[in-house]
């Protein structure tokens, strides 16, 4: 962060580029990376203290916040997953709430953590929303994208998954089993693929207006800011909520047998 002050270009460009680490596709974003660990050791520490503090009678405002958390992800799994439920449950209660940690960090004024990291740490970039970053919402895509291939086999068996790759939707004539397989290729990426890009271009956009309004006068930013904040608390958990979702019904559709 050079000492003069930067042009609207050189400000823009330094809040959106990334702490890295590394060359080419061995390049790691430091910056994510904490901040995707700070965010699930807090949803990990918290939920561990809301369970330890369980208790039969009158319960605490964080058990009462876990227990209905808890509650409404499992009923939302219950209405669209019908196999075992026992590692869906826990894993939509992650995505959840992970996604939603990563999102509310975008609430956090684009100056103050680049600020304190340049002048304290000593590092020249700095971002602190994962999502934002397109390589978090793809890593945590391409996790479900595995589990998709993972509840397919489990719920059709080896055999059941390759003959739905391979007759489905044309049917078994040798001549359309290419066609088949392309269509379904296409279907499995499209699934991880529509899942990150949905997050990060809500998330990036969100970032990059907040830079915006960074800008402007301060007797002024407090205006638009405030405003864009209010519409942004609104869609930080829509979009965890879509995340989440459609985890659901993919490993839904992944696990039945059509």
């Amino acid at each position: 962060m050079a000492s003069e002050a930067p042009t609207a270009t050189e400000y823009v460009t330094h809040h959106l580029t990334n702490f890295a680490i590394g060359e080419g596709v061995w390049t790691l974003h430091v910056d994510t990376l904490f901040f995707s660990w700070l965010t699930g050791l807090l949803f990990v520490v918290v939920f561990w203290i809301g369970a330890r503090a369980a208790t039969a009678g009158v319960p605490g405002k964080l058990q009462n916040f876990v227990e209905v958390l808890v509650e409404w992800v499992d009923e939302s799994v219950k209405e669209s997953f019908h196999g075992p439920r026992e590692f869906v449950g826990p894993l939509a209660l992650t995505i959840f709430v992970w996604v939603l940690l990563w999102n509310f960090l975008d609430l956090i004024p684009v100056d103050w953590v680049p600020v304190f990291a340049y002048h304290v740490l000593g590092f020249e970039y700095t971002r602190i929303v994962p999502s934002a970053d397109v390589n978090a919402p793809f890593a945590l895509s391409i996790s479900v994208f595995l589990l998709i291939i993972v509840y397919s086999i489990k719920g059709k068996g080896v055999l059941g998954f390759g003959k739905e790759l391979l007759t489905h939707p044309f049917g078994s004539f040798p001549l359309l089993v290419p066609f088949n397989i392309i269509l379904n290729a296409v279907e499995l990426i499209a699934k991880p693929v529509s899942l990150a890009l949905r997050l990060f271009g809500n998330l990036y956009a969100a970032e990059l207006i907040f830079v915006l309004i960074a800008l402007l006068p301060a007797w002024i930013q407090f205006v638009p800011g405030g405003a864009w904040a209010i519409f942004h608390i609104l869609v930080v958990p829509l979009q965890a909520f879509i995340f989440m979702t459609l985890t659901i019904v993919y490993l839904s559709l992944a696990y039945e047998k059509h």
